[in-house]
Parts: structure tokens; sequence; C-alpha cells
């Protein structure tokens, strides 16, 4: 066993970019024949590309339930269980809701890396729901070829302040609430090409909580809402022009995006 220094998360992951997703089109081949059935209270289901599904309780309330987890896109441990708690809340906050517990999925080589860096990732998942205000209440784990981590994360939302991603209206703009580039900047640091003077925005970006989403839940001014993460600005804006049946315009010179991404 090499030196716990030494050791680098983002070399047990064959992906590249955002963590190893499985690309919309063979997804949608997995899916076929497996989309859930009516249920009149589920109000968004798999039926569409939405961040996360959605079930109406009561006249009033719904629940918001989603998972996301993925193979390490950095390589310290802690700073990897506070980029997939963070990415995995995003999910509620696209809903406009409030997210109200986690539970954790954790997948360890526990032959390839020490427990002790696992023990980090949880450590650095905790940091964040308490940022969030919500408890890491349990989960499960298994020992498993690559390491992967996120949460199942549940969250309310008032039935009024329910946002999704395919009402978006003509005339709508856009405005994106953080920087673009995390996998170039993610792919170029499992490559040892990215700058070191980038490192400290990157993560910055990576662990903050996007709770602008639950404040935009209750204006009606704001009709759709997306959270912009492994598939990109161009595969999530397609998900949500498509399924409003809109186009849209984008003026390339105006997106932001972070330090280090144009070299």
């Amino acid at each position: 066993m090499m030196e716990n220094e030494n050791l680098k998360l983002t070399q047990f992951a064959h992906g590249a970019g955002c963590g190893c997703k499985i690309s919309p089109q063979v997804l949608e081949t997995i899916l076929q024949g497996n989309k859930s059935g009516f249920f009149q209270n589920l109000l968004v289901g798999n039926h569409g590309n939405d961040d996360a599904s959605v079930l109406q309780i009561n006249e009033n309330e719904c629940l918001i339930s989603t998972v996301d987890f993925f193979t390490p896109i950095v390589d310290d441990p802690f700073t990897f269980g506070q980029v997939a708690a963070a990415n995995a809340l995003s999910d509620v906050y696209a809903m406009g809701g409030k997210p109200i517990m986690a539970l954790a999925l954790l997948g360890w080589p526990i032959e390839k890396l020490p427990i002790q860096m696992a023990r980090l990732v949880m450590e650095g998942a905790r940091s964040i729901c308490e940022s969030a205000g919500i408890p890491l209440a349990g989960g499960h784990s298994i020992d498993s070829t690559e390491p992967l981590f996120g949460l199942s994360v549940n969250g309310m939302v008032g039935v009024e302040n329910l946002k999704r991603n395919n009402t978006a209206k003509s005339g709508d703009y856009i405005f994106l609430t953080k920087s673009l580039g995390t996998g170039i900047l993610a792919t170029a640091l499992k490559r040892n090409l990215i700058n070191l003077d980038s490192l400290g925005g990157f993560y910055a970006q990576l662990t903050k909580l996007n709770k602008i989403g639950e404040v935009l839940g209750p204006l009606p001014e704001v009709h759709a809402v997306t959270d912009v993460t492994g598939f990109g600005l161009m595969g999530h804006l397609i998900e949500m022009a498509e399924g409003s049946n809109l186009s849209a315009e984008i003026n390339f010179g105006q997106l932001s995006l972070m330090e280090g991404v144009k070299q």
C-alpha cells in the first residue's frame, strides 16, 4: 500500500469530467419500459428529465426525493465528500424546495484505499449537510472496485412553489447562478494539467450550496429551474428547451467561466 499522502482519489476512477455519468442516449435505452406508471399524486417522475421526483402529500405540500452519487472528481477525500453532498442537495434546490434529510451512499475499494479516507469522505458530506441545516441520518455502504459516494436526499416544497425544468416560457431570460467549467477543470485535475492557482476557486464552487433555488421557488416570475451538472450547460439547456417546446439563444461572450478553464 502506498503512503496515504501519495494516494489520489481521481486515479481510482476510470471516467473523466463529472464522475462517470451514463450518456442520455444510453440511459434512455435502459429506461425503456421502466418508466413509472400512473400515480395520481406523483407530480414529477421519470417520464421526463427533471432533477428530482416529486410526490404531493397533502393539499399544500410536496415531498421531493432524489439520489445522486459519482466517482471522485477531486483527490482530497474530505473535499470529495463535500462536493458529492452539495451536488446531491442541488437537485432539491433545483425544484424550488428545501432539503430536510439525507442518507449516504458509499462504495469503497477496501483493499485499495484506507478506510480512514472513507471516514473523511463522510465527514466532508456531514459538514455540507450541517451547512444546509439537515441531518445525515444514515445510509448504505458496499465494498466496490472504485470509490463512489453520494446522497439520497428528501426535501419539501409548497405545491404552488414547485419548479420544473420543462415549464419555461417564450421570452424568459436565462440566469446562471454559478460559473461554468467544472467538468473541464475536473478532467484537467485528473490528468495533472490544472493550474494550481485555479484549485481554490474550483473547490469553492463545487462545495457551494445552491440555496438560491429555495429562494426562487416562491417567485411567480421564475417559470423553470434546472441544475447544470454532469451534462453541462448545453445538455441541460437542451432538456429544458425540448421539454418546454422552445429554442434558446446563448450569447457565448456573456457566459461566466471559472478561472483556468480557457487555459
